[in-house]
């Protein structure tokens, strides 16, 4: 048994291996075969006990505080690249969505699939309210859905851009935005409005041209940057832009990854943004001044993901 860290930091990459670092150091301390796939996202649990990897077809779930190069868990009934991949509040039941067209959920405490919902097309992005009672997934074929997770339906359907890819879906903390980014750089804000029934409307907002090529990944800082409000944009272009959600003005963009950024997750107080890029690194960017404090070095092919827990852990 190893001490665990207070923050946790992994990385993974087409080299077929998942790394954990020091955040302060920049050193990695364990390394994580993942021979049968690529990894597409990893996710670590509320409770910070367990890392949630998406490959193709399979979630695999490692455990945080072990040196066992072996999953404890591994979630099978997907049948495609699984792109996206999160955990519900008290860390009861995961989420996922994938590339055969579905999103789905999986109770952490049994084994199988609980529910699927089909989406259609292959699902590229998808996020739980913080209501967490609704699942919002974005997919090939522009489509943004809404699941009712308690009527256990679609509630809504938009599309901000017919045959556009919507990459990245992020909510505001507080749940009072949804930003959705696609393969033309382009983010749509909608403000999200609570109707008469339970169910979720969208209220446009705001369109943002913020890149000229693709947007890889959009991210809404958390409650603990509160009173100020961002919106990170990973892109092709090599570069992460930070846009203050108050009139979407750019803030600071960060320039040093040499290849296409794939991936960023803010700090718990927004102070702090760790980026994956297919230049094989992973940086950590101080946000207040758009300088690049640390690089992570060690994969040998593009790194195409990131995850960040450094709050305090929720019980399980």
């Amino acid at each position: 048994m190893t001490q665990q860290p207070s923050v946790i930091l992994a990385t993974a990459s087409y080299d077929h291996t998942i790394r954990f670092w020091e955040a302060k150091s920049g050193r990695c301390y364990r390394t994580i075969q993942y021979p049968e796939s690529q990894v597409n996202r990893l996710e670590i649990t509320p409770d910070k006990r367990y890392l949630a990897a998406a490959g193709n077809p399979h979630i695999r779930l490692f455990d945080v505080n072990s040196n066992s190069p072996q999953p404890v868990m591994s979630y099978d009934s997907h049948t495609n690249n699984v792109m996206a991949v999160g955990f519900q509040c008290d860390g009861n039941w995961m989420y996922s969505g994938s590339e055969d067209g579905t999103v789905r959920i999986w109770d952490l405490r049994a084994p199988g699939c609980q529910r699927e919902y089909e989406s259609r097309a292959a699902v590229n992005t998808v996020v739980l309210h913080p209501n967490q009672t609704e699942l919002i997934s974005g997919d090939q074929n522009g489509n943004i859905r809404v699941w009712d997770l308690t009527a256990n339906s679609c509630s809504c359907e938009l599309v901000p851009e017919v045959d556009t890819a919507v990459r990245s879906l992020t909510v505001m903390w507080d749940g009072s935005l949804v930003v959705a980014a696609n393969n033309r750089g382009t983010c749509y804000v909608w403000r999200l409005l609570k109707g008469t029934q339970t169910m979720t409307n969208f209220e446009p907002l705001h369109k943002l041209q913020a890149h000229d090529g693709y947007i890889l990944k959009c991210l809404l800082s958390p409650e603990f940057c509160e009173p100020q409000r961002y919106l990170a944009t990973a892109s092709s272009d090599n570069t992460v832009k930070i846009w203050n959600v108050d009139g979407f003005t750019l803030e600071k963009t960060l320039i040093g990854h040499q290849r296409w950024v794939w991936d960023c997750v803010f700090s718990v107080d927004g102070a702090y943004l760790i980026t994956a890029s297919s230049d094989a690194t992973a940086r950590l960017w101080s946000v207040s001044t758009g300088e690049d404090m640390r690089v992570y070095q060690g994969h040998h092919k593009a790194t195409v993901c990131c995850a960040l827990h450094d709050g305090a852990d929720t019980p399980s």
